[in-house]
Formats: C-alpha cells, structure tokens, sequence
C-alpha cells in the first residue's frame, strides 16, 4: 500500500514528463484528480483510508493505495491514443435525457468479440486486447472486469441502447472525413454491437430495473421492493436448452418468479406479466404467463435448486434467422462508450406474436421434473430471466456443469450461447458488409 502524500503524488511530480505528453500543469490541482480517480476505480485499487486500530502507522500517510492486481503485466490503459477533437451530435429518444457529453465518439471496449484475454474465475479480465486502431473513433475507454460500463443509457420512451465497440472489418475510418459526421448521427457500419463470450446476467438490464442488485461476478442477484427483472446476456432462438437457479435467501415477506423472458418482456413487472415472458413462482409453485397464474406444483424456497428447460423448434422463421447486426442504427455517445439505439414497438411486436408449434417448457426442483409448464410458446428469442419481490436472492448457473442435470431431456448449456452467439453476429455483420456494399461510401447510410 503507498502513501498518497508520501509515495504517489511525489512520484508523479518528479517523473510527469516520463507519464504524460501533458504540460505540467501550472496550478496543483492534479492530485485531488489523482486521488479521486483510484478512489473510484475500485476495479482497479485498493483503498485504506484509515490505519488500522493499534497501528503505529500515523494518520497523515493515510489514504493509501494498492492494486488489486499486482501483476503488471495485466495493467495498463485499455486505449492507444485518446484525442480530443470533433463534436458529434447525439441523436433519437437520447437527446431528452440531457445527460450527453460533446466531443469525439469513444466507443472501442476490447471486451468483445474477438478480444484476445484470459479469463479469471468470476469473468475477470487479465489481459487486454491488442490495440491496433489510434483514431479518434476507435479510441477506447476501460471496462470493468466484469465487461460492462458502471451506467448504461435509458429512458422512458421506449429506446434500448446496445453497447458497441469497433469494428475490425469495416472500412478503414481513415478513408472517411470525420468532419462531415460533425452534427450528424455517427455511422453504425463502423462498429459492432459488443458481445461478452460468456453468458452472464445483463447490466442494462439492471440499469432499468435499479431495484436489482447484481454481484460482482454478474451470477448472483438480490431484490429490493417490488418486483423487477433482469435477463441474461444471451438468448436462444431454436434448439433444446438447460440452466439452474439456486436459492440463496428467500426471507418469508419476499417471493421470485423465475423461468424465460423475449426482449420485450417488461423490467419494471414480474416474469410472466407479458406476452414476452414465462415464469414459475416461488410461493405455491404457481405459473405465470399473460398476468394469469395456473397451478403448476408446489412451491420452493431457501435452498432450493431449480432447473429450466425449454425446447425451440429449428423450423421456424425465427430459427433460421440471424440476430440484427445494428449497423443500420445511429449510434449515440453516453459517458465515452457508444451504443446503437433502437426502438421498441410493443404493441407492433404483441401483434405479430404467433406460438411456435412444437415448443416445450419444463421446470425442475431439485433434480425432479415438475412436468411440462407450457406448449407451443409464443415464437421469438428467449433468454433466462429472473424477477425478486424484496429482499430475496438468488444464484443463476448458466453450466456446462450442473448439480442437477436432467435425464429425461436432451440439452446444451446456456453457457454454449457465449461463443455461438459471436458465430451468429459476425456472420450477420458479414453478410451486412457485403449487402450494403459500405466500402467507398463517403456519407451516411440514411442520406442518398
């Protein structure tokens, strides 16, 4: 642990022009900037504010700074070259939240797909991805270790935001003229949507829902008040798949609904409100789809493990199509990350709903079927998906290694969905490329 008096301030006063191309700055104003970066990069430092009781050690050295990782081979900015410059207007449902700033899109996360790293248990990070892009627009800002920027964009209008990163395979950005983006919406041909390689619980997700409190390790997940919901990172759209949930905590005042949620399903409600979602109940084990509760099987509680198994028809529309690349999208800036925006038409979406014959959903308690809960489900993109009323808390595990694994079904993992999902969307942005024919165009795909 260093000193911030003693150790890092002067450290950095004595080797500024080894660190930075920055002007020393005249005024002292630095340090406090110093001190309030580590203290709110708790990804990467550790923070004593104080000595410890019966420590000989004085008040004055303190606060003191570590790092979390001491190998510093895996430390380093996640960025080559960061430029300032250019001013890029926010477009769509955004510009309402008033919470954008001006100035160049920073956008690449290294945490995608294609990122070169090693993954630590939990999902942390231990290498960055190789930089090879300088230019403003594919300058890159740090991640968390677990992937995914601290605040994700929302509002009430209805607008989803996917965070994006840049894409390797799209026209050099150096044959563009980044003034003529000046105003204008940044093209979404030159970056991706960013895909984690593991399946884990979505961060925006919990942004809409802020009731949820989601670990560090995006596996575990806690209730406050009324009844919210979070989804997976990753869906299915054909095939036979498989997941657990345990129950860590399930106080007596507190209740869940658990089972499989479309995109559209609503955060801000319980699993099974919706046309879009499909749950099981804790209490009297009552299954939910529509707002209209069935009896299923008994109920579960603290301790349990709970199974959910769904079954997708490979002939369907759905099935045979591949996930939207969003290239198509404007692309916003909100807090130095980019995201494609979309707007969600749920009424259009409700319309146009059709069951998928075929289709099959069981739920397990403990390794013991509780036999079919629904047939023939609406066709669309499931994901896991799990809503809290108060202060209960659950464990999701995605596999390939389960403590109750079925016998009567064929299945995969959830967990396989990670790199099939990258298959999937480079194959979309692949065929997008080729279909829109983007090399050589020199102004926004929305303008003749």
């Amino acid at each position: 642990m260093f000193s911030k008096d003693k150790d890092i301030i002067p450290f950095i006063d004595k080797y500024w022009e080894c660190l930075t191309t920055r002007q020393r700055p005249g005024k002292m104003t630095w340090p406090n900037n110093i001190v309030k970066t580590m203290t709110k990069e708790r990804d990467v430092f550790l923070v004593k504010e104080h000595p410890d009781p019966g420590s000989k050690d004085p008040e004055e050295d303190y606060p003191k700074f570590g790092l979390l990782d001491q190998d510093l081979s895996n430390i380093g900015p996640a960025y080559d070259n960061q430029k300032q410059g250019g001013a890029i207007s926010t477009a769509g449902g955004l510009n309402e939240m008033g919470d954008f700033s001006g100035g160049i899109p920073i956008g690449g996360t290294g945490k995608g797909r294609g990122a070169k790293r090693k993954q630590q248990e939990g999902g942390t990070t231990t290498a960055a991805a190789k930089r090879t892009r300088s230019d403003p627009v594919f300058a890159a800002q740090r991640l968390p270790p677990h992937g995914y920027p601290l605040e994700h964009p929302f509002n009430k209008d209805g607008y989803r935001y996917i965070l994006a990163e840049p894409d390797p395979h799209a026209p050099d950005p150096e044959k563009l003229e980044l003034d003529c983006w000046a105003g204008k919406p940044i093209p979404g041909d030159l970056y991706r949507a960013c895909l984690y390689e593991r399946v884990l619980l979505a961060l925006h997700d919990r942004d809409l829902a802020p009731q949820l409190k989601i670990s560090d390790d995006r596996l575990t997940v806690t209730g406050e008040k009324g009844y919210s919901m979070v989804r997976a990172s990753h869906g299915i759209r054909k095939g036979s798949w498989y997941f657990e949930i345990t129950v860590d905590e399930m106080p007596s005042d507190t209740s869940a609904r658990l089972g499989w949620s479309q995109p559209l399903g609503n955060l801000q409600a319980p699993l099974g409100y919706d046309k879009f979602s499909y749950s099981w109940r804790s209490k009297k084990g009552t299954r939910f789809h529509q707002s209209i509760g069935k009896h299923y099987s008994d109920g579960y509680e603290h301790g349990d493990v709970l199974g959910f198994y769904v079954s997708l028809p490979e002939e369907t529309e759905t099935a045979k199509s591949l996930p939207d690349t969003y290239k198509d999208k404007a692309l916003i800036k909100f807090k130095s990350y980019l995201y494609f925006e979309e707007k969600d038409f749920v009424d259009k979406a409700e319309k146009s709903l059709k069951p998928n014959l075929g289709s099959i959903m069981i739920f397990y308690k403990n390794g013991v079927s509780q036999g079919v809960a629904y047939r023939d489900i609406y066709e669309g993109v499931y994901y896991p998906a799990i809503s809290l009323y108060k202060s209960c808390t659950v464990s999701i595990n995605f596999g390939p290694h389960f403590k109750y694994p079925p016998k009567d079904v064929a299945y995969r993992p959830m967990s396989d969905m990670g790199w099939e999902a990258v298959v999937e969307h480079t194959l979309a942005d692949m065929l997008y490329h080729v279909e829109t024919e983007v090399d050589g165009r020199h102004s926004p795909p929305w303008e003749p």
